[in-house]
């Protein structure tokens, strides 16, 4: 088993989220701009190393002003705090391609264990002969463990922003020669 360097292609990557809005609806939205140290054998994760860092400033949820609202103080504060990172711990297989990476992610100064089910998709060939491995991961956190307090009570009870993001992450990454 040999690990390899492997480049994220941002192109057909993403980093998206939702978090309920209201209590009983949804907001979605994504990171535009990342990238990823990834060091691995696709095949067998767990000797992987992961490291992920996520331009805040990027978010969108198609709203610009609720984007704006995100960039502030109120939420990322990307002024004193750009990038959100993530960098794997311990990885366990916990079935075929499927794994539960743990790590330490970093959001707003403040460090917090979280773990993603990361499910290797497959790998292959692409027409350009360079040797491509898709991955896909979820899941769930609590804003409020990293600062991201903010919100407004609702007249019927309840709050506006829900506590609870729900993270989903699709990676296309090149090997390197």
């Amino acid at each position: 088993m040999t690990l390899t360097k492997w480049t994220v292609d941002p192109t057909h990557s993403g980093i998206d989220f939702a978090v309920k809005h209201m209590m009983f609806a949804t907001v979605k939205g994504s990171f535009n701009s990342f990238e990823a140290n990834i060091e691995a054998d696709p095949a067998e994760l767990t000797t992987a190393t992961i490291e992920f860092s996520v331009d805040l400033a990027s978010v969108d949820t198609r709203n610009e002003d609720r984007d704006n609202h995100l960039r502030s103080g109120d939420f990322f504060d990307v002024e004193n705090h750009p990038k959100m990172t993530f960098k794997a711990t311990n990885i366990v297989k916990t079935g075929e391609g499927e794994y539960d990476v743990t790590g330490d992610l970093t959001i707003r100064g403040v460090t917090h264990p979280e773990t993603f089910s990361v499910e290797f998709q497959g790998q292959g060939k692409n027409p350009w002969g360079a040797e491509v491995a898709g991955f896909s991961g979820e899941g769930k956190i609590k804003r409020s463990d990293f600062g991201l307090t903010w919100n407004a009570a609702l007249e019927t009870g309840g709050v506006l922003v829900g506590d609870e993001v729900k993270i989903s992450i699709q990676i296309e990454a090149t090997k390197q020669a």
